[in-house]
C-alpha cells in the first residue's frame, strides 16, 4: 500500500546523468515529502531489525521507516509482523520502549489494545458505563487494525515494506549483494552491543559516503597509515543492475607501499607510526576469503561491514531534511568464544560515533551541508572512475554513488536516468 501522489514535482537536474547533483536535493523541503512517499513508502524494502532480536512469542523491537515509527513483533505462533506504530483511534504511539516482550500492545492514552499481529481486540468502556455512551453500533473492531507492512527475512536480517508491489526479496538484492551478506552472516549472531549519533546533515549525504570508497583512504588517515585500506591494495566495487546496492572489498597486501600518496604529497601518507597495543589490528581470517574490510550497502539505509573482524549493522534515519540518525548494532556469531567476542569489541574502537576509522565521516556530511548553504542552486561532480554505475574491479571511482543516483531517480522520477 502506498500513499496517494502529492503535488510536489521532482526538482529538476541539469542533465539526465548522475554524474552532476544538484545541491537542492539535500535541502529542498518538498523533494524531502516526495522521498518519503516514493522511497520510504515505495517499491523497497527498509532494514527494521536482526532476527535474534525478536527471538521468542511476545517479544518486540521498535524501529523506523524514513521517519515512521514502526512495531516488529513475533506473534504467539512464531510468526513475524511489522506494523505502524501509532494507535488507530487518535494517533497515539503505542510502543514507548525500544523493545520487550508482551502478550499485547496497549496505548498509554485510551487503553485501545492490539495483538501481535495488529489486530484491535480491545477497546475501553466499548459499549459505554452504566448503559451511557461507548461505541456506536456501527463500530466494528476488524475495520480499525493496526497499518501493517510487508515483512521479509534474509539471513536473520528482517526488511519491512509497505509496498505490495516490491519484488521478494533475494530478487530486490540481486545475486551478487545477496551471496555477500551471506558471506558475513553465514550463521547464527548474536548483539554485542548498539548506539546512535545524530549526524547533522541530509540522509542522502552519509548515503553516499558509505558508497564512496575513493575517499576512505583520504579522509581516514588511520587507514593508510596502519594499512588497513590503501585505494592501490587489491579489492571492487559490485553494483547491483538497479544501482542501488553495492560491496566495497579490499585485501591486504603486503607489498603495497604509500608511494602513490606520498607522491601527490597526501594527508594519508604520514608513516613512522606505531599502536602501543596492537591488539586493536590482530586480524583472524575467519571467513577464508583473504577479505579483511566489507561495505555493503542496500537501498535506501541499510549497511553492513566487515572492518577486521568487526561486524556491525548500520541503519540510515532521515530526520528532516539536515538531520540524520545513524544506528549502529555490533554483531559477533553465536558460537564465538570469549577470545573472539574480545576481538571484536576491541576492533569495534574503529567505527562508531568515535571510532579512529568513522569518526571523521560523522563530521565531514555536516561540512557539505553548511559549504552548500546559500548556494543550492550549483552542482556536485560525481564523474570519479567515468559515467556509468556498473561494477569494476578498481575503487577509485565514484560508480556506486552514481548507482545510488540511478535508484533514487528511478523511483522519484518514474523512470531511470543515463547511467
Amino acid at each position: 500500500m502506498t500513499e496517494k501522489p502529492n503535488n510536489f514535482l521532482p526538482l529538476e537536474w541539469p542533465t539526465n546523468r548522475v554524474t552532476e547533483i544538484p545541491f537542492r536535493v539535500f535541502t529542498d523541503e518538498e523533494q524531502y515529502a516526495l522521498e518519503n512517499e516514493r522511497i520510504y513508502k515505495g517499491e523497497t524494502w527498509n532494514y527494521l531489525c536482526l532476527e535474534v532480536e525478536v527471538p521468542e512469542p511476545g517479544d518486540y523491537v521498535v524501529s523506523s521507516i524514513g521517519e515512521t515509527s514502526i512495531i516488529v513483533t513475533r506473534d504467539h505462533d512464531g510468526e513475524l509482523h511489522a506494523m505502524v506504530n501509532r494507535c488507530v483511534h487518535r494517533g497515539a504511539l503505542l510502543c514507548l520502549d525500544r523493545c520487550g516482550n508482551a502478550d499485547q500492545i496497549t496505548c498509554v492514552y485510551h487503553a485501545w489494545s492490539f495483538s501481535l499481529k495488529g489486530e484491535l481486540t480491545g477497546v475501553a468502556f466499548e459499549k459505554g458505563v452504566k448503559r451511557q455512551g461507548g461505541m456506536p453500533p456501527d463500530f466494528k473492531k476488524e475495520n480499525h487494525n493496526l497499518r501493517t507492512l510487508r515483512v521479509a527475512e534474509f539471513a536473520g536480517l528482517i526488511f519491512g515494506s509497505f509496498s505490495d508491489a516490491a519484488p521478494e526479496i533475494e530478487d530486490y538484492l540481486g545475486p551478487e549483494i545477496a551471496s555477500r551478506i551471506k558471506r558475513v552472516l553465514c550463521k547464527p549472531l548474536k548483539v554485542l552491543g548498539r548506539n546512535t549519533q545524530i549526524l547533522h546533515n541530509n540522509w542522502k549525504l552519509y548515503v553516499e559516503n558509505t558508497k564512496d570508497s575513493y575517499h576512505a583512504s583520504l579522509l581516514h588517515l588511520f587507514f593508510t597509515t596502519f594499512e588497513i585500506n590503501r585505494i592501490n591494495q587489491s579489492g571492487g566495487i559490485i553494483v547491483d543492475s538497479s544501482g542501488g546496492n553495492h560491496v566495497s572489498y579490499s585485501k591486504i597486501d603486503e607489498v603495497t607501499t604509500n608511494a602513490d600518496y606520498k607522491s601527490q604529497s597526501l594527508r594519508s601518507s604520514k608513516e613512522n607510526f606505531n599502536l602501543e597495543d596492537p591488539v586493536l589490528l590482530d586480524g583472524v581470517d575467519e571467513i577464508g576469503d583473504g577479505i579483511t574490510l566489507q561495505i555493503l550497502s542496500v537501498f535506501p539505509g541499510f549497511v553492513l561491514q566487515q572492518v577486521r573482524n568487526s561486524l556491525a549493522i548500520r541503519q540510515i534515519l532521515p530526520r528532516g531534511t539536515t538531520k540524520t540518525e545513524l544506528v549502529w548494532t555490533y554483531i559477533g556469531y553465536a558460537d564465538d568464544d570469549p577470545e573472539m567476542t574480545e576481538r571484536r569489541l576491541i576492533q569495534a574502537n574503529l567505527v562508531g560515533p568515535a571510532g579512529f576509522i568513522s569518526m571523521e565521516d560523522g563530521a565531514v556530511g555536516a561540512f557539505v551541508q553548511r559549504g552548500i548553504k546559500g548556494v543550492e542552486e550549483d552542482n556536485g561532480v560525481v564523474m570519479m572512475g567515468g559515467h556509468t554505475a556498473e561494477s569494476v574491479p578498481y575503487r577509485a571511482t565514484e560508480t556506486s554513488v552514481r548507482g545510488f543516483w540511478k535508484k533514487y531517480r528511478t523511483l522519484i522520477e518514474g523512470q531511470a536516468p543515463n547511467a
